[in-house]
């Protein structure tokens, strides 16, 4: 990943457990490095005009006739608006169809002690907040970094990362978009490899 032909807009690490929020200006790149490997980044997308126009996995998908994201993929709403593109991707493919944990999923895989555990659910409730979002404005995510194999039976695993230390991928906005990450708490599964990490975002024009 370089940034030395562009100007920094923002360059932020976004602390283990944590969520980040900003605009990314139409035609700005956000690079998203992974700085210890092995950690998963849930993330959220919105035009910054129009809230309501969203990221729709289901739209991204059925346009690109693949599960996995990777370099070209088109990012999209509902509607078919592209929000962000790959440009470049270290790692190979990255997950939108298992989900964010929340509180609730992790009480019912692992059991009722993990209730109290932070989870990315709160972590986008509490970030987009300052946005004006709520509840009924989150929707199916991007976990990028997370390697969610299918299994021959069509079940989905999740399974230790395909990332390492220093590895990135990066985003064309094609519109001024609002990017909401939570970079994920989960200890209960290997998303994480056991040890949530910090990660850092870089916009550059």
């Amino acid at each position: 990943m370089t940034t030395s032909a562009h100007t920094v807009i923002l360059d932020q690490t976004v602390p283990a457990r944590s969520p980040w929020s900003a605009v990314v200006p139409a035609g700005a790149r956000l690079d998203i490095i992974d700085l210890h490997g092995n950690q998963a980044v849930d993330c959220l997308l919105y035009s910054a005009a129009d809230h309501a126009d969203r990221y729709s996995a289901q739209a991204t998908i059925t346009a690109q006739r693949n599960i996995f994201l990777t370099t070209g993929s088109v990012l999209r709403t509902e509607t078919g608006t592209a929000l962000m593109t790959v440009i470049a991707d270290e790692v190979g493919n990255h997950d939108t169809v298992a989900g964010a944990c929340s509180q609730e999923s992790n009480t019912l895989r692992y059991g009722h002690h993990t209730r109290h555990q932070h989870a990315c659910v709160e972590n986008f409730l509490a970030e987009g907040m300052k946005w004006g979002l709520g509840k009924r404005d989150l929707v199916s995510n991007i976990n990028w970094f997370m390697n969610v194999p299918v299994e021959a039976d069509g079940t989905l695993g999740i399974v230790d990362g395909l990332s390492a230390p220093g590895k990135s991928l990066s985003l064309r906005a094609e519109i001024d978009t609002l990017v909401l990450i939570s970079n994920c708490p989960q200890i209960n599964n290997p998303c994480n490899g056991f040890d949530p990490t910090p990660v850092r975002m870089v916009i550059t024009h």
